[in-house]
């Protein structure tokens, strides 16, 4: 789905699989079951308490920077969904982020 975003390139991160728009990524494969989406502060809240079976907080040090996303669990709306917001926040905000 990631791929399916225009512009988007898949580039290893740390040995995972990362997602990138504008050099910046946007999601990353944890695992085969697990995808971290980098949506805003206030879409991870949302994502996380409507769709609690499916979405959990991922925290970088103190900051709270992604949702985790269980693919076994979550529907395709919600994936693409999440996977479009971060896109779109990525390749229009500063760089670096």
């Amino acid at each position: 789905m990631a791929l399916e975003l225009p512009e988007t390139v898949k580039q290893d991160h740390h040995g995972r699989p990362s997602f990138r728009v504008a050099g910046k990524i946007f999601a990353t494969l944890w695992d085969a079951d697990h995808m971290n989406v980098m949506v805003d502060e206030p879409g991870i809240l949302t994502a996380v308490a409507e769709h609690p079976q499916a979405c959990s907080e991922v925290y970088w040090g103190k900051r709270l920077a992604a949702v985790r996303v269980d693919l076994d669990v979550a529907d395709v709306d919600l994936v693409e969904g999440l996977l479009e917001d971060a896109w779109e926040t990525k390749r229009a905000g500063p760089a670096g982020r």
